[in-house]
């Protein structure tokens, strides 16, 4: 069958580099961000992908929408399990975009030989994640593999919420000068999994931060915080993401180490294990970026919100490229003092998350 004019056989992905699909191009990196920018987008369109949801106008009313899926492994970790945190996840992709979280579909992929009470406990944790989370599942579909072809259960949920604040919360929003703040510690969820998976033991029991994390950005707009850009820190972490915000915003990011919460378990774990707790996966943490003139106020809401446990910390700046300095870039003061500069995490430090 003759191809389409405008079908084009040439892969644009450098196939001498990458002839198969890497774990790595699934983990929030450098590999993902390519797949994403020069496989996606151009046979897609180019939607903004830059934000957790897209954000549209239907009849005056602005509404987000966002979908993922979930194949974490294993299926149930210390503080969540892959029922919950698809609802939380999907949740708080919209709240990153400014939304009032509303109605989820849920799509199960269950593999054959899967025990029901494990599919019960799943199902039964959503629907506490979806009460607790304010949201509605009102729509779905099952589908069944063959044993060994699911690796027990994939799940995908696509949310949309609704938009009640006038502003514009996006990459291209964040200003020279702005605030980075972040909502709590970093690591947890990468660490809790890794830790059941690989059956690690630490002295106390690592859980993951897998929570909503809506209510605290609809109480921190309610107060009059001029938010000019969210984003949650999940595949990639903290690094990543402020990589894709200085990419899609031409701004420079500096950040401070010593300024940026690790409790201190997660840090002796992740040294034993060779992991940089920037780059760790989290479910309930997100960056926010603001104008210097609301960091008190944020911090206040912040903490006075029931999940956000330990509050919220002033972790860098924005600032405009220097002389010949190239824009794009995070750096990172460390403890010592010294500069540095915080690149994509160029492979996969912890597959199966998320």
């Amino acid at each position: 069958m003759a191809a389409s004019p405008d079908f084009s056989l040439s892969c644009p992905i450098p196939i001498q580099q990458y002839p198969q699909v890497l774990l790595a191009h699934g983990g929030g990196g450098k590999l993902m961000h390519q797949l994403i920018e020069q496989m996606f987008l151009p046979v897609f369109g180019r939607p903004d992908v830059s934000h957790d949801a897209s954000v549209f106008a239907v009849k005056g009313d602005r509404l987000a929408f966002t979908t993922d899926s979930y194949v974490v492994n294993p299926l149930i970790f210390p503080g969540g399990d892959i029922g919950s945190m698809a609802i939380y996840g999907t949740v708080n992709d919209l709240a990153m975009a400014g939304a009032r979280p509303l109605y989820l579909s849920a799509g199960f992929i269950l593999e054959e030989g899967l025990s029901m009470e494990t599919l019960w406990y799943i199902v039964r944790s959503m629907q506490a994640a979806a009460r607790k989370a304010g949201v509605q599942i009102i729509t779905g579909d099952t589908k069944v593999v063959d044993r060994g072809k699911g690796d027990g259960i994939f799940i995908n949920t696509s949310g949309v919420g609704v938009i009640e604040s006038p502003s514009q919360i996006a990459p291209q929003q964040v200003r020279s000068q702005d605030t980075i703040i972040i909502n709590g510690d970093l690591g947890r969820h990468g660490i809790a999994i890794m830790a059941v998976r690989e059956g690690l033991e630490f002295e106390t029991t690592i859980e993951s931060d897998s929570a909503p994390i809506a209510r605290q950005v609809l109480q921190l707009l309610e107060a009059g915080v001029n938010i000019h850009c969210l984003r949650d820190l999940t595949r990639g972490g903290l690094a990543s993401t402020l990589n894709e915000i200085s990419l899609s915003s031409g701004l420079n990011l500096h950040i401070d180490e010593s300024l940026i919460p690790v409790r201190e378990d997660v840090r002796g774990a992740c040294e034993i294990l060779g992991f940089d707790p920037l780059y760790v996966a989290n479910e309930g943490r997100f960056v926010a970026f603001i104008p210097q003139s609301d960091v008190d106020l944020a911090l206040s809401v912040l903490r006075e919100t029931l999940e956000a446990e330990t509050g919220g910390w002033v972790i860098g700046e924005v600032g405009e490229p220097g002389g010949s300095e190239p824009s794009g870039l995070v750096s990172l003061k460390s403890q010592i003092g010294a500069n540095r500069i915080l690149d994509w995490l160029s492979g996969e430090q912890l597959p199966r998350i998320c």
